[in-house]
């Protein structure tokens, strides 16, 4: 057994120095992967049953495999280079596969980019419980009764009227229906991600849910507006860079894009692929300036879009409500950027934000579309999950003030 051992090494008469040199690198690439894998878990970036943990079972699978077949040192030389480059990838770029096991919660649509799946009941990997009716709209699946008999009133917005950060029952849809009663019923058109270019496809085609049109429909706008800001040559319909990168962000690419899968290697020849066959290709290379202050061409395309939302609405004799988003002011501060808006520093983001809501209250009040006022200084830090997503306070608080205006507003007429 010493012999045999000592022969697959190498290490025997005839000596195969070649397969020494394979063992050696062998188990210096295992122990890059023990240090790699200890370091994450030590800062809580690597936990049981994620992507990530299959990574590193992945690696070790490769090196064990190679060392097995030492005996075909150029196998196992493929396997070994295989290995290494994939631990480098992972260790030294974003191609790290997530430490989370997220399910898929949305589609590909072709007007919109992005759709809930329909009748969809999870619990993400940030332990919030959700649901999605059968018409795609988060929360519980009303009864025919309740759309019979009960005022509907849309609830229209991105990750912040989907709520992302609270369970179902907790979001400021769910509150707001809590708080007007059984003459209501409040259904959550809310969608991460959307901007008023989305909303006026909604609007247009996808408004009524349930075969029913609604009475009054609320739109909180403006933080994924001002994510187009300072773009150059801003197409009018965000197609240059918000629209197509909602296919990557939210996930819904069949094949490749920005999924992560175990191999980064993998990953980075899938993405390959995917570039040359897909039908809905990756986001277009688009250009800007990272500066302060107002951007004309994004704001004249979100008066634009207000204007016409609430054209479609008053022509179908649907009320048009409209609020102003509201950020977390105290995580948007200093000289770095959080993420989402590609040319806007953390300190802009607010006074942007502010510029917009000052757009909105002008254009509603022009229109005849009633305005509801929830003030900023109203909202502290714990009223959000981070830079702009309600709390379990902050969501109750919101439907707080957009409760009355609702009952004053979208009574029967």
């Amino acid at each position: 057994m010493r012999r045999l051992l000592l022969d697959h090494f190498g290490l025997a008469r005839p000596y195969r120095f070649e397969r020494t040199l394979l063992a050696v690198l062998a188990f210096a690439v295992l122990l890059a992967m023990a240090i790699a894998a200890w370091m994450l878990w030590k800062i809580g970036g690597l936990f049981p049953g994620t992507q990530r943990a299959t990574y590193f079972w992945y690696l070790l699978g490769l090196v064990l495999v190679a060392l097995a077949l030492l005996r075909w040192p150029k196998v196992a030389m493929v396997l070994l280079a295989w290995a290494t480059i994939d631990l480098g990838l992972g260790i030294a770029t974003p191609l790290l596969p997530q430490n989370v096991s997220d399910p898929v919660r949305f589609a590909w649509h072709p007007l919109l980019q992005v759709v809930p799946i329909p009748s969809l009941d999870l619990t993400t990997a940030g332990g919030v419980k959700l649901h999605h009716t059968s018409q795609g709209t988060r929360g519980r699946e009303p009864t025919e009764r309740e759309l019979a008999e009960r005022t509907i009133v849309a609830a229209v917005g991105g990750s912040s009227t989907y709520d992302v950060a609270v369970n179902d029952g907790q979001t400021w849809a769910d509150r707001l229906q809590q708080a007007l009663g059984d003459r209501f019923l409040v259904i959550n058109h809310g969608v991460p991600g959307y901007s008023t270019v989305e909303h006026v496809v909604q609007t247009a085609f996808y408004q009524d849910k349930f075969g029913k049109q609604p009475r009054c429909a609320i739109y909180y706008v403006g933080w994924n507006d001002i994510r187009n800001a300072h773009i150059d040559h801003l197409d009018p319909g965000y197609a240059d860079f918000h629209l197509p990168s909602q296919i990557d962000t939210l996930q819904v690419r069949r094949f490749g894009g920005a999924k992560v899968t175990f191999s980064p290697l993998l990953t980075v020849l899938a993405r390959l692929v995917s570039a040359l066959v897909d039908t809905v290709q990756y986001a277009p290379t688009f250009s800007g300036t990272i500066k302060p202050g107002s951007d004309p061409a994004v704001e004249a395309d979100f008066e634009r879009n207000v204007r016409t939302i609430s054209a479609i609405n008053r022509e179908r004799g649907v009320r048009t409500l409209w609020v102003g988003q509201l950020l977390n002011r105290a995580r948007l501060r200093g000289a770095g950027q959080y993420g989402w808006l590609p040319y806007v520093l953390d300190r802009d983001v607010w006074p942007l934000q502010a510029r917009f809501n000052e757009i909105l209250g002008r254009t509603a009040q022009s229109l005849g579309d009633p305005l509801i006022a929830a003030p900023i200084e109203a909202f502290g830090t714990a009223d959000f999950s981070d830079e702009g997503h309600f709390s379990v306070t902050g969501a109750a608080r919101f439907a707080g003030y957009v409760a009355p205006v609702v009952a004053r507003e979208c009574g029967s007429p």
